[in-house]
């Protein structure tokens, strides 16, 4: 029953929740366009069109306060804009132990135009709907590709439905620099049953399914054995850490399928490209060439 889960919302710098939902009714649910979340705007999804759902995370807990701030100008945002969760109250630590510069950037932050502070800023990104807090995802794990924002939950989400060999929770996306231009990787778990896993097969599977849910081409698609993507004692994905083993080469894969830098279309003749990688290129380079 949906009345038997208690959405919140916390962190470890603080003792005690921020926010929190009302006993015994069931979880806000609202759905949003999924497009103006990856712009930071929050717009109804429209009928009939995609919807990203989102689950309510309650409202301000006793003592707490929370405001909804612009990253980059620490201006409150205005109700149809993400921004970072700013939290202050009773329960929220002093700081980092012997780590003061850290503690200043993260426990001293002030709203710009009116000097209200200190808040701790909470990394989190979100934004309050009738009272209620909804989480959208994390300054740090933003994957930034050609200035669209996108949430790396989404990508994992649709990576793991891609293909029945792949393990649901077992993903991490980030991006990599290559030739000077932010590109899209994807590590992810296979099942337990999957003994041989079918590289190319499967990375085109996933291509295809990010390429259409997200408009987006992925570089690299590394398969990995069950239990061995990086995550928190609580189960988070920890994907800058995976992200470096990645780099370093550390990453204990099964199989890494990586693109080459070969143009997408062929000569002038005609398109020389299966259906699986014209699904997987970008959207401007899907169209014909005039």
């Amino acid at each position: 029953r949906r009345e038997r889960f208690y959405p919140c919302y916390g962190l470890a710098e603080g003792t005690l929740m921020v926010t929190g939902s009302v006993r015994r009714e069931a979880p806000r649910v609202v759905e949003v366009d999924p497009d103006g979340l990856q712009r930071h705007r929050v717009a109804p999804a429209q009928g009939g069109g995609p919807a990203a759902r989102l689950v309510g995370s309650g409202r301000d807990a006793p003592d707490q306060e929370v405001r909804i701030v612009d990253r980059d100008t620490f201006r409150a945002c205005p109700a149809d804009r993400v921004g970072e969760v700013w939290v202050r109250g009773p329960s929220v630590t002093l700081g980092y132990w012997g780590r003061e510069e850290e503690t200043a950037a993260t426990f001293g932050a002030r709203i710009a135009d009116t000097g209200e502070g200190p808040f701790m800023r909470t990394g989190d990104l979100g934004f309050m709907a009738d009272g209620e807090l909804y989480i959208t995802g994390r300054v740090k794990d933003l994957v930034i590709i050609r200035g669209r924002n996108h949430y790396p939950h989404d990508i994992e989400q649709t990576t793991a439905r891609a293909h029945s060999a792949l393990r649901p929770g077992g993903a991490a996306a980030f991006s990599v620099d290559h030739a000077g231009e932010e590109r899209l990787v994807v590590v992810q778990e296979v099942t337990r049953q999957c003994t041989g896993p079918d590289l190319e097969e499967i990375a085109g599977a996933v291509r295809a399914a990010v390429a259409r849910e997200h408009e987006l081409q992925v570089y690299a698609v590394a398969l990995v054995k069950p239990g061995t993507v990086p995550k928190t004692s609580s189960g988070k994905i920890q994907r800058l850490l995976c992200r470096q083993t990645f780099l370093a080469q550390k990453l204990p894969v099964l199989g890494v399928s990586v693109l080459d830098d070969a143009p997408v279309r062929g000569a002038d003749a005609g398109p020389t490209l299966s259906r699986e990688e014209l699904e997987a290129a970008e959207p401007a380079a899907r169209l014909p060439k005039l």
